[in-house]
């Protein structure tokens, strides 16, 4: 055979079981895929497919090529798209993970500005405010919003600062009254955010003062808008990233408490395999990413 293509369109007859599906999804005519089909079978002396008004079906040597092709088929592929990513700055494909509240946000702008400037490109797109394992999980790169990382067998690149506040609904205020100092924050209105269902820990400090308050266990969660809809709703106080609050701060629903001291610092970082030389596509995708930030969103984050 001089190229695969008719092993292509055979096993894309096998999966649909049509040659009109199998056509349709090579934008080509059924007979071009009829005689391509027929010439494959008489290069290999045998029938791949059996042939009724109602349906195609494989015959048992269709079925043997079918099982013995489709994987390498799958590989090349795979092989061809890793090759295209690690050489091209401008085409390829892109693996991307977020946390979910971010990536609702940030997202869809930020892809939609990416796509524009980068239309060889295609992306998928994780969402999960776990974090994971950058080593494990198939993705190029993850963005994460966390204390500064410690983790050495990774690589992270430092974007910039995320603001956080403690918020409260004024209406829980009215009933519990407005603290002063973190010292004034009682555990049990205090809604965590934690991954692993243990109370979180707030750090505040203030000239030469550090206060470490534990939040409390009625209400943890591993998700951003949950906790601010919670505290939206008078349910209790959080402590969150500014971005997610926003409207809210505007609105008046919530309002930010103890706003002469300083929060622990979040950093936004992107995080990558251990890569020995950054991809090209992984790099014009970091630098894209950090002048969208800045260039668009800066008021919601601190860059130095």
């Amino acid at each position: 055979m001089e190229d695969i293509r008719p092993i292509r369109l055979f096993l894309e007859v096998a999966r649909q079981q049509s040659f009109i599906g199998a056509a349709r999804h090579f934008n080509l005519t059924p007979s071009t895929v009829t005689r391509t089909i027929a010439k494959l079978e008489e290069e290999l002396g045998q029938q791949l497919l059996l042939r009724t008004t109602r349906k195609v079906s494989l015959t048992a040597m269709g079925a043997t090529v079918a099982a013995r092709y489709r994987p390498l088929i799958e590989e090349l592929d795979a092989t061809t798209q890793t090759i295209t990513r690690e050489s091209r700055p401008d085409r390829g494909h892109l693996r991307l993970n977020a946390p979910l509240s971010m990536g609702i946000r940030l997202l869809p702008g930020l892809l939609e500005a990416f796509k524009a400037a980068y239309p060889q490109v295609s992306v998928s797109v994780g969402l999960s405010d776990r974090m994971i394992d950058i080593m494990e999980d198939p993705y190029d790169l993850s963005i994460r919003i966390s204390r500064p990382p410690e983790d050495v067998s990774t690589i992270w690149r430092k974007i910039c600062v995320v603001p956080r506040h403690v918020i409260a609904a004024p209406a829980l205020l009215d009933r519990i009254g407005t603290p002063d100092t973190p010292d004034d924050l009682m555990p049990d209105h205090c809604l965590s955010y934690s991954s692993d269902q243990m109370p979180e820990t707030w750090t505040f400090t203030k000239g030469g003062l550090t206060r470490k308050i534990r939040a409390g266990d009625h209400v943890t969660a591993n998700n951003g808008d949950l906790l601010y809809a919670l505290a939206a709703k008078g349910q209790g106080m959080t402590f969150l990233p500014d971005f997610l609050m926003a409207e809210g701060l505007a609105s008046g629903d919530v309002v930010k408490l103890l706003t002469d001291w300083q929060a622990e610092p979040l950093w936004l970082t992107l995080f990558y395999p251990p890569y020995e030389q950054f991809p090209p596509l992984v790099a014009s995708f970091t630098d894209f990413f950090e002048t969208y930030l800045q260039t668009e969103r800066a008021g919601e984050f601190q860059f130095t």
